[in-house]
């Protein structure tokens, strides 16, 4: 059984206030049994996963970490909403890739501002933006460099140091957005002082944020499985 299984139901658990001992009384089974599951160590039958889903009130495609939504749906292009309205892409068959990317990218970026505000952070505000602009860049220079023709001028960074400098100023962002989102206060810098307000959880972000929150899970799905393929688990 898909090793999400075990996540999934230890994060559902503890995001609705279960204890252990309680939801394996509610589920008909041991504790020393749900245990198991919820460590991967035993699989469970049919039963016990449409058990398990009707009790969390989710799909079994969701608890086996097949559909990123609790539903079970599949998200499509038309299931995306705009970020903007006002700037709707002409769809072509060409295209698909691309609008649909840059939905799930926009919408999740939408999320992740709107988090930013909350967490009272000028370093954590100016770095993560810094970081994603910085990405942004490193693309740009990509796509402007693919015709040996244009005139590399454009950029004031030579091209042939552009790529680490660039990876290095990353790397420095990361490391500040790192302790500033751990509390740790660098030489001039802050951090996030109340975590509490920061808190969140699947319900909290689907209702918070009805709008995007399909994009974003599927943001982290398709990028965990990127990085799954590179270390090549199951």
């Amino acid at each position: 059984m898909s090793t999400d299984f075990a996540r999934i139901m230890t994060l559902l658990r503890k995001e609705r206030g279960l204890s252990q001992k309680k939801a394996a009384e509610d589920l008909g089974v041991s504790q020393g049994l749900l245990s198991h599951y919820e460590k991967g160590k035993r699989e469970c039958g049919l039963d016990f996963l449409v058990r398990a889903a009707d009790y969390y009130n989710v799909s079994c495609d969701y608890l086996l970490g097949r559909s990123p939504e609790p539903e079970g749906k599949t998200i499509s292009y038309g299931d995306i909403p705009e970020d903007d309205p006002n700037q709707r892409d002409k769809v072509t068959p060409g295209s698909v890739m691309i609008a649909f990317n840059k939905k799930l990218i926009n919408n999740s970026l939408s999320v992740l501002y709107s988090l930013l505000s909350k967490c009272r952070s000028s370093t954590l505000i100016k770095e993560c933006c810094g970081y994603i602009m910085l990405s942004v860049y490193k693309m740009l220079r990509y796509m402007y460099s693919a015709n040996p023709k244009n005139d590399q001028n454009f950029f004031m960074i030579d091209p042939a140091s552009a790529p680490l400098r660039t990876n290095a100023a990353m790397n420095v962002c990361e490391s500040k957005i790192s302790a500033a989102s751990g509390g740790i206060v660098l030489p001039g810098e802050d951090a996030v002082g109340n975590p509490d307000e920061m808190s969140a959880n699947t319900q909290s972000l689907a209702e918070d944020y009805p709008r995007y929150y399909s994009s974003m899970v599927n943001l982290i799905k398709n990028s965990e499985s990127r990085i799954r393929e590179l270390s090549r688990e199951d």
